[in-house]
């Protein structure tokens, strides 16, 4: 009797070890980081239960040789620092450098997006 109790504590033991390393790897682990320059379009503090700072920055696009126009990319992005994110409300429209994380997975608490600004790079003044 003693035996299937075991058995059933040893592959919980594992399920809970996996569950965590795919929590850790999905939610907590910087897949990646970098640096994204453009021209703040907005930043807002909006949702429902968990309020987040949502930001968008309009990246210089390039022109295309067949049809001669120029792209824009945008660069949705969040921000946990509520300073952070004050002094981004009154950059708006400036052309500037963000420095940003990016996860796997985002979290209801994070933000909409898996990119998370922490910290503004340069302004730069034209």
């Amino acid at each position: 009797m003693a035996k299937p109790t075991k058995t059933l504590l040893v592959i919980s033991v594992v399920a809970i070890i996996f569950l965590g390393i795919f929590v850790y790897v999905k939610f907590i682990f910087v897949f990646g980081e970098g640096v994204k320059t453009g021209e703040l379009n907005y930043l807002v503090h909006k949702g429902y239960l968990f309020k987040t700072y949502e930001g968008n920055l309009i990246q210089a696009g390039f022109r295309g040789k067949q049809t001669g126009t120029v792209q824009s990319y945008v660069f949705e992005f969040s921000v946990t620092d509520p300073k952070l994110a004050e002094e981004l409300m009154h950059l708006g429209g400036r052309s500037m450098d963000l420095h940003y994380k990016e996860y796997l997975g985002r979290l209801p608490w994070r933000g909409y997006s898996k990119f998370v600004v922490d910290k503004i790079v340069a302004v730069h003044d034209e």
